[in-house]
């Protein structure tokens, strides 16, 4: 069937809120990659693969769920060095689609390979988890360092929403695939999750294909570096942060945030079945709630993030993440709980669009891919953090995920704090004095105030 790209109606993308020279089918294409790779973290790291892991790999040892959120932690870790690095070398070489090719290549290479980890396998699936996120994580840097190049200042919250969204709606269908092939399939987790690995894969890799035909890299070649001078940009890219101090404090209220965030998104389907009991179907179904509430979320906040300014709406999202994990710990019965996963849901799609929008309003021109990447060194910390502290949590509390749970709520708390001391307004014209400087060949050229 042949893919035909959204037409520029009211609910699409509008040629007022893009760049000058880009296409509505343009930016259809760079949300596709949104739709595709969002298959990888619903499938693999929220609802399925990870419970397989602690329940089947792992067998339910008492250092079950540690191994999972440690397998998670340590390619996070490689993103935080790995992630700044090729940042540098795309911008320098006008290379963030070709980059984004090999990372996709290497996700759904070890997505599928997945399928070979049977109960036992401990090693072998900690190794591939850490592979594929590793490119996942890489891969979601790059993408949104084309996020500026396509929309307006303006326009950049209600642009990436519709990614956001969309997303949701990826990986809604390719949980949905899996489910149908469960079911079809019987039997117990050995037999049916395997050939759902395969099937997140696939799916990642076609629904990809309109990224890579459509979404155009804008960026020139500062010159043409070798290895010292991408560690150079990196080097002066660090150096000079501190300069964008409202970036770089926004980049560390990312690092808290997402913290929980990220322990929510590793852990649902764990603390669901842990803490209150769900089987496999009643967890599935919470999951396909909330990717339908975040994508709601998430469509919704960013035109309220448009209109209503990019700190107040993150602050009110924070705000929201507090009341669901205080609503999660105290639930007894699946009652409340069921509120918790919507409103987690609603949350978490608001957060991830308004984080995203917000680096990207306050990153200058000529070092976009640098200032995703580290925006994902900010995600990937946090993405370590977090996991970690609740795996930490309930191995020392002897299995108590409730209290972990609790724990991990501390990120969003910090979050908002930290939030309070970010000048947007300041923050963007210190990137567009960076630009009239000519960042690109002198460095940020930012006042310090």
């Amino acid at each position: 069937m042949k893919i035909q790209p959204p037409s520029a109606g009211p609910a699409g993308p509008r040629r007022t809120s893009l760049t000058a020279g880009v296409a509505p089918r343009e930016v259809w294409s760079w949300a596709c990659y949104d739709f595709a790779n969002s298959g990888y973290t619903t499938v693999v790291v929220t609802a399925v693969f990870n419970a397989y892991f602690v329940a089947v790999v792992a067998q339910r040892a008492p250092w079950a769920t540690l191994a999972w959120t440690t397998a998670l932690g340590v390619s996070y870790a490689l993103v935080m060095v790995a992630g700044p690095i090729v940042g540098a070398y795309a911008d320098a070489r006008a290379a963030k689609k070709r980059l984004l090719g090999w990372t996709t290549a290497g996700c759904v290479a070890g997505t599928a390979a997945l399928a070979w980890v049977g109960p036992g396998d401990v090693a072998l699936g900690m190794a591939l988890v850490m592979l594929s996120n590793l490119c996942f994580s890489l891969g979601e840097n790059l993408i949104a360092a084309f996020l500026p190049e396509l929309a307006k200042g303006t326009a950049l919250g209600r642009v990436s929403a519709w990614g956001w969204g969309l997303g949701y709606l990826g990986g809604l269908g390719s949980l949905a695939a899996s489910l149908v092939y469960m079911n079809w399939k019987g039997g117990e987790a050995a037999d049916f999750v395997p050939g759902a690995m395969v099937i997140t894969a696939l799916l990642f890799a076609v629904a990809s294909l309109p990224t890579f035909a459509w979404l155009k890299e804008r960026a020139t070649p500062v010159r043409a570096p070798g290895a010292g001078e991408v560690f150079r940009r990196l080097a002066d890219t660090l150096r000079h942060v501190r300069r964008h101090r409202d970036l770089a404090r926004f980049l560390a209220c990312i690092a808290c945030y997402q913290a929980g965030v990220q322990a929510v998104v590793a852990l649902a389907a764990i603390y669901a079945q842990e803490a209150m009991h769900f089987d496999t179907r009643q967890t599935l179904l919470m999951i396909v709630a909330v990717n339908v509430t975040a994508a709601a979320g998430a469509l919704l906040f960013g035109y309220v993030q448009d209109r209503l300014g990019h700190r107040p709406t993150l602050a009110l999202t924070l705000v929201a993440w507090i009341v669901t994990v205080l609503l999660a710990w105290s639930a007894q019965g699946p009652g409340l709980f069921w509120v918790a996963a919507h409103l987690a849901g609603l949350s978490l799609g608001a957060s991830q669009s308004a984080g995203r929008a917000l680096v990207g309003y306050l990153s200058p021109a000529a070092r976009r891919a640098e200032c995703f990447g580290l925006w994902g060194f900010a995600v990937k910390l946090a993405s370590l953090l977090g996991p970690m502290t609740y795996g930490l949590a309930t191995w020392f509390s002897g299995g108590d995920h409730r209290m972990a749970f609790l724990v991990t709520g501390i990120y969003f708390v910090a979050g908002l704090v930290i939030l309070a001391g970010v000048d947007v307004r300041r923050g963007r014209k210190a990137a567009l004095r960076a630009d009239a400087a000519g960042a690109s060949r002198r460095g940020w050229a930012a006042p310090a105030g």
